[in-house]
């Protein structure tokens, strides 16, 4: 487990030559066996792409652009890079096909957006923000989404563009075996980022479970559960399996301990993902950052893929 604590931003710098701090943090899910271990060049393409996926991020906050920019622009490449289990690489549902989940909040005005089951739009996180800000919903659905998204200009692709050969060869494999176990790829996608300005905001984006129901709805676009921002407390997004999320409002558990118990970030985050969460056998992690910068990465499963970066530190990125 990783866990982060930012130097506070009185003490990056002296004098009146002090510059405003900023924080990022990525997750590319988490799952795996205590045995599985990814080959070297395997692992290395995941960590180029979290590498990436970080310097996206950080020039965009070093430039004093907005957290939420920052989640957007991360979460755009998560969605397009084919490793990940959201966007182009997408896991199947149970009649093949890519559904695919996506949110977003604003720690400093608590909007949120969120569509879920969409097919057709390329960039789910792009559709979240459009809901957010073009709307006075939070949550679209299906082709309903897809309506609006392409109304607002967000490009729409057909099916097939989300569909891979790894993502095939998955999906075979679950069909020979004619259940819907757990599936062996685990990549949902989410940022948290805190900017110059001390705003904060999250986001996730995902394919959800292979062999999922057709319609099934994880926690990654339920806010509160899979997704939460709060200037007040912390930004948060969650990876795992999702009905443990959803059953336990997980990213608005962590705020709200931090809130009414004061609870430090580390503490909440550790007692729900290590404690709450594995007494009822579920599995995942999270990603936290509160505003202070501190930085929190549990999870309880054997790798999560995860990376952070903060103004006047290099990138670390971990994967067990």
């Amino acid at each position: 487990m990783l866990i982060m604590l930012a130097v506070p931003a009185v003490l990056l710098a002296q004098g009146n030559d002090r510059s405003p701090s900023w924080c990022l943090a990525i997750h590319g899910g988490a799952g795996g066996s205590v045995t599985e271990r990814l080959s070297p060049e395997t692992e290395k393409m995941y960590r180029d792409s979290l590498s990436f996926a970080l310097k996206t991020g950080a020039d965009i906050l070093a430039g004093g652009g907005s957290s939420l920019d920052a989640v957007e622009a991360v979460i755009r490449f998560m969605e397009d890079c084919p490793l990940f289990n959201a966007g182009r690489g997408a896991v199947y549902n149970a009649d093949g096909i890519a559904e695919l989940d996506a949110s977003i909040m604003d720690g400093k005005t608590l909007l949120a957006g969120a569509v879920t089951g969409v097919t057709t739009i390329r960039h789910p996180i792009s559709a979240a923000r459009r809901v957010m800000e073009k709307t006075r919903h939070v949550l679209l659905m299906g082709a309903g989404a897809e309506e609006f998204a392409a109304g607002q200009g967000l490009e729409i692709v057909d099916p097939s563009f989300f569909r891979t050969q790894k993502s095939d060869e998955q999906y075979q494999r679950m069909l020979q075996k004619q259940q819907g176990g757990q599936p062996d790829k685990h990549g949902t996608v989410g940022c948290v980022a805190l900017d110059v300005n001390g705003n904060l905001a999250a986001g996730t984006s995902t394919g959800g479970l292979m062999m999922k129901m057709k319609g099934r709805v994880g926690d990654s676009p339920i806010i509160g559960a899979g997704t939460y921002a709060d200037n007040t407390t912390c930004a948060v997004s969650c990876t795992g399996t999702g009905e443990y999320f959803m059953r336990n409002v997980v990213a608005f558990d962590l705020s709200a301990l931090m809130k009414y118990k004061g609870l430090s970030l580390e503490e909440a985050a550790t007692s729900i993902i290590m404690e709450k969460l594995k007494e009822q056998g579920g599995s995942g992690g999270l990603i936290a950052i509160d505003r202070e910068g501190n930085v929190a990465m549990p999870f309880n499963t054997a790798l999560m893929f995860r990376g952070t970066i903060r103004s006047g530190s290099s990138p670390e990125i971990n994967v067990y």
